[in-house]
């Protein structure tokens, strides 16, 4: 099966070996963003709202890269540090889907890569 690779400077680059994202057959699948800023690398954790519109910018310009949107979002993996702040990431997460949100699972781990909060990655199709 042929695929492309999406890559977007507008998020921060990978910090291992994957891409941002693979586009196979319209389906978009983006591998999970934490909140880097793609300007200077540097970790927006002051709080876990931030932290969360962060990942959502990253997932939005790598969305855009692949000429999509959240509209186009068909499910959702998060990934949280602690469940506790469910109810705050859910809150600025859920900004982002007007109508129609995507199926997803949220999922708490015991750790994320560079110590995050929340990674969250989807999958998404025209």
């Amino acid at each position: 099966m042929a695929h492309s690779i999406i890559n977007s400077s507008k998020a921060p680059a990978p910090i291992g070996p994957y891409s941002q994202a693979t586009l196979a057959n319209g389906t978009l699948y983006v591998s999970g963003q934490i909140a880097l800023d793609p300007e200077n690398g540097q970790l927006l954790n002051e709080s876990i709202e931030a932290e969360t519109h962060q990942v959502m910018k990253n997932l939005s310009a790598i969305l855009e890269e692949a000429g999509m949107g959240f509209e186009h979002v068909l499910k959702c993996s998060i990934f949280v540090k602690d469940l506790n702040n469910f109810g705050r990431i859910n809150e600025t997460y859920g900004s982002y889907f007007k109508s129609n949100p995507p199926a997803r699972e949220t999922v708490e781990v015991s750790r994320l890569p560079k110590d995050v909060n929340v990674e969250i990655s989807c999958i998404a199709s025209k």
